[in-house]
């Protein structure tokens, strides 16, 4: 698990690519400290194991199913990644709670200044819209905000100068391909509320509490 606070921002040093799959070489310091193989990284929102490390940095294997579901394809040596090591017991959750597991992507389509805060707005699926809520959370590329805006099709959020300058998103343009993962709570509410009733009264304590 992760928060979405970004430690670092690390460069991607190599991509050695296989038919449907890649191995990922990251160069990173901060991240790199207490790590241990098999240890989780999230990188750009996506958890990713750690299979070596060198002396400034880390592999991942990335395989086809996370190739498809994430903009991790896009890389390329030299691009910068958001970096951010899973949480321990003794972690502050300045953000929330974030699995690291992705659930699509959305593609910016409009980026613009607001004095000291920037914003951007994304495009996305409708499967994924469903669990976006104004004043809710969301994570783009790893990084945890709130959502200040949404529509039929998209949603917007706005950046303090911090976050852009903590994370890749303070360079984002228009028509890049960005990680999503909705906020897991949401997702787990709506899978007990589509179940048929059953003997735990599920539905029924949450009609007896003003829910349904």
């Amino acid at each position: 698990m992760f928060t979405g606070i970004i430690e670092e921002i690390g460069h991607v040093k190599s991509l050695h690519r296989g038919a449907k799959s890649f191995t990922l070489e990251v160069e990173a310091d901060l991240v790199m400290q207490g790590t241990q193989v098999g240890d989780s990284i999230a990188t750009n929102g996506v958890c990713l194991t750690v299979t070596t490390m060198t002396d400034h940095g880390f592999t991942a294997d990335v395989m086809p199913e996370t190739v498809q579901r994430t903009a991790l394809g896009q890389l390329k040596a030299g691009s910068p990644v958001n970096l951010e090591r899973a949480l321990s017991l003794q972690t502050r959750l300045g953000g929330h709670i974030v699995s690291g597991h992705i659930d699509g992507t959305g593609r910016i389509s409009d980026r613009r200044q607001d004095d000291n805060a920037l914003w951007l707005t994304i495009e996305c699926d409708s499967h994924l819209l469903r669990y976006i809520i104004e004043k809710g959370s969301i994570t783009i590329q790893g990084v945890s905000l709130t959502v200040a805006r949404v529509d039929a099709q998209s949603f917007a959020v706005s950046l303090i100068p911090h976050t852009q300058a903590a994370t890749t998103l303070h360079s984002a343009r228009v028509g890049d391909l960005v990680n999503l993962e909705n906020d897991i709570i949401a997702k787990y509410v709506e899978k007990l509320l589509g179940k048929a009733p059953s003997d735990n009264g599920i539905m029924q304590k949450l009609a007896e509490n003003g829910f349904l």
